[in-house]
C-alpha cells in the first residue's frame, strides 16, 4: 500500500495538471459513472491529501475521495489521452494531460460533512500544515501497545507505512518492541521531526530513502539497493545482511500482520 508521501506527492500532480481547469471526467470501467457524469467539466478548485486519503475538491463542494488501497494505481500522461481500458475507474483529460485511476478501494462522490468525518477519524498527518504531534502522543504515551503497532495505527498518526516505521525506529535507536508508554516527550519529538523530514523528501524525489550521507553507496563503497520499492534504507526489507552501522545482521519478525525489521544492536531493548 502506498504510505503517505505517494498520496501528497499525487495530489500536487492532481494540481499541477488540473487546478484551475474544466477537465473532462469519465469512468469508463461504469463503478463511478454517475458522479463522473455530475462532475463532468466542473472546476478542479483544489487537491488535498490526509495520511494515506487523496480529495480532490471541484465546485464548491464537491470532493472526490480516493483511497488507493493494496492495488490502486494512478498513470498521468500528456494528451491526447488514449482509448481507455475497462479497468480504468475514473479518467481526468483536458487538452494538455490525462490521468487513469484503475483499482482503488474507494473513489466515492462525498459532501464536506463527509469529507470532514475522516479527518476526524485520522491522526495528524507529519506532511500537513495542521498537523498536532501532541495529539499523537497524548495517545501513544497511554498505551501499552509496542510503538512499531502504533505507528502502523492510522487513527493515531496518518501516513506512516512498514517502511517509514521501520527507518525511523532505526534511525533515533528505538526498540520497536518498546511500549507506547515507555517512549519519553524527546523521542517522540525526535521521531516526529524525523518523519517529517523525511516524507517531505519521499514527495520531493518520488522514493523512500533514509540513509543518511555517511552511509550511501557512494560513501560506504558498497553496492546500491536493488528493491523494486527502490532508494536507500537501513533496515526494511534487509533481513539476514548486514547493518550499515553495526554489521548486525539485521531481523525480522511478524507484528500485526505485517513484517517488521530492526536491527538487535543499534535499537537496544
Amino acid at each position: 500500500m502506498p504510505e503517505g508521501h505517494t498520496i501528497h506527492r499525487l495530489a500536487q500532480d492532481y494540481a499541477e495538471r488540473f487546478q484551475g481547469t474544466m477537465p473532462r471526467l469519465s469512468s469508463p470501467q461504469g463503478k463511478f459513472s454517475d458522479a463522473a457524469a455530475l462532475l463532468d467539466r466542473a472546476e478542479l478548485t483544489r487537491t488535498e491529501a490526509h495520511g494515506k486519503h487523496l480529495f480532490l475538491g471541484f465546485r464548491d463542494s464537491d470532493w472526490i475521495h480516493i483511497h488507493l488501497g493494496l492495488f490502486g494505481k494512478v498513470n498521468f500522461g500528456p494528451a491526447p489521452a488514449p482509448p481507455p481500458t475497462d479497468t480504468v475507474r475514473l479518467r481526468l483529460a483536458d487538452a494538455t494531460s490525462y490521468v487513469d485511476l484503475r483499482g482503488p478501494t474507494t473513489c466515492a462522490l462525498i459532501t464536506p460533512t463527509e469529507k470532514q468525518a475522516i479527518h476526524d477519524r485520522l491522526g495528524p498527518d507529519p506532511l500537513r500544515e495542521d498537523a498536532d504531534p501532541a495529539a499523537a502522543y497524548a495517545r501513544v504515551s497511554r498505551s501499552r501497545t509496542t510503538v512499531a503497532a502504533l505507528l502502523m495505527d492510522q487513527k493515531i498518526i496518518a501516513g506512516v507505512g512498514n517502511v517509514y516505521r521501520a527507518e525511523v525506529l532505526f534511525r533515533r535507536g528505538i526498540d520497536p518492541y518498546r511500549t507506547g508508554r515507555d517512549i519519553t516527550p524527546g523521542e517522540w519529538d525526535a521521531v516526529w521531526a524525523d518523519l517529517a523530514e523525511l516524507m517531505r523528501e519521499g514527495v520531493r524525489l518520488g522514493r523512500i530513502d533514509t540513509v543518511r550521507p555517511e552511509h550511501t553507496p557512494e560513501a560506504m563503497g558498497r553496492p546500491p539497493r536493488v528493491d523494486d520499492h527502490g532508494g536507500e534504507v537501513y533496515v526494511y526489507r534487509r533481513a539476514t545482511q548486514p547493518c550499515h552501522v553495526c554489521g548486525t545482521g539485521i531481523r525480522t519478525a511478524d507484528l500485526a500482520a505485517r513484517n517488521l525489521f530492526w536491527c538487535p544492536t543499534c535499537q537496544k531493548p
